[in-house]
C-alpha cells in the first residue's frame, strides 16, 4: 500500500483566519499542528499545497515561483469567499517570504515571517536540495536503494530552470520589504542552516509596521514548526495573534 501523501486543510473555528504556507519543497504537513493548535484556540486556518509540491518530485521541475505564488493567492481569496473578513498570514521559509509579498500586496490583518530568506543562495547549492528532496520523496515510497538511485540519475536530465526565477522572487520582495505597514512578527531558528539567518534582521529593520517583533529560538533548525520548541512557537504565535486589532 502506497503511503498516503499530505493534502492541502482548512480548519475552521472561529472568524479569525490564517492562511498557512509552507515552504519550497514542503507541504502542509508542515503547518498542521500550527494549525490544529489555532483551530484549538479559535482561528480558523487554511493551508494551500503549491503546484509540484506534495506529489512525486518529477511534478516539481515542471513548476515555478509564478504557478506557486498563484496558488498563495487562490488561497487567500479561499478565505475571502468563505466569508473571512480579516485575515493574518504565516508562512515557513519560502511561505515566509510569500507572506510578505501578500503583505504589499493585499490587506491582512497580520505577518508572520518563519525562517523567511532574503539572501540568494546559488543555483546549484538550491539544486542539490531538490536532488536531496527527491531522494527522501522516493525512500518515502518505500521504493528499493537501486531503483532509487536509478531515478534520480534520470531526474538529473531534467534541470529545474526555474531556481533563477525563484532567486528572483526573494530578490524582488527583499526590495519591497519597507512596503509593509501590517503588524509582522518575525521568527528565525538559531540553528537555521538552510537559511543566511541575518534574514530576520534585515525583515525585521526594514518592515516599517508600528508593530513589530523578533524572537530567535535558540535550539531550533530550518523547520522550526517541527522542531524542538514547537510548542512555544504555537503559544508566542497565537499571543501575537491576540494582539492584533481584529474587529471579530
Amino acid at each position: 500500500m502506497r503511503p498516503a501523501l499530505p493534502k492541502p486543510f482548512t480548519f475552521e473555528a472561529g472568524e479569525r483566519a490564517v492562511l498557512l504556507l509552507h515552504g519550497f519543497t514542503g507541504n502542509s504537513a508542515d503547518v498542521r499542528m500550527l494549525g490544529r493548535f489555532l483551530e484549538k484556540k479559535g482561528y480558523t486556518s487554511h493551508a494551500p499545497h503549491y503546484k509540484g509540491h506534495g506529489v512525486p518530485p518529477e511534478e516539481l521541475v515542471k513548476t515555478g515561483p509564478e504557478d506557486w505564488w498563484q496558488d498563495v493567492e487562490s488561497g487567500y481569496q479561499h478565505l475571502v469567499d468563505q466569508g473571512y473578513k480579516e485575515i493574518a498570514v504565516c508562512g515557513l521559509s519560502l511561505g515566509g517570504v510569500f507572506s510578505l509579498k501578500l503583505g504589499y500586496t493585499q490587506p491582512v490583518k497580520g505577518i508572520i515571517p518563519m525562517c523567511a530568506p532574503m539572501y540568494i543562495k546559488s543555483e546549484e547549492v538550491m539544486y542539490k536540495g531538490v536532488v536531496e528532496y527527491a531522494r527522501e520523496f522516493k525512500k518515502f515510497e518505500g521504493k528499493s536503494a537501486d531503483v532509487i538511485e536509478q531515478e534520480i540519475e534520470e531526474f538529473k536530465k531534467t534541470p529545474m530552470n526555474t531556481l533563477k526565477a525563484l532567486q528572483n522572487l526573494i530578490s524582488d520582495v527583499r526590495k519591497n520589504v519597507d512596503m509593509i505597514y501590517a503588524p509582522t512578527f518575525v521568527v528565525q531558528a538559531r540553528n537555521d542552516h538552510m537559511i543566511n539567518t541575518d534574514s530576520a534582521n534585515i525583515i525585521f529593520n526594514e518592515v516599517e509596521s508600528n508593530m513589530k517583533e523578533m524572537k530567535w529560538y535558540e535550539e531550533s533548525g530550518h523547520v522550526i514548526t517541527l522542531d524542538k520548541e514547537k510548542e512555544q512557537l504555537h503559544e508566542d504565535i497565537y499571543q501575537f495573534l491576540e494582539r492584533l486589532d481584529w474587529t471579530v
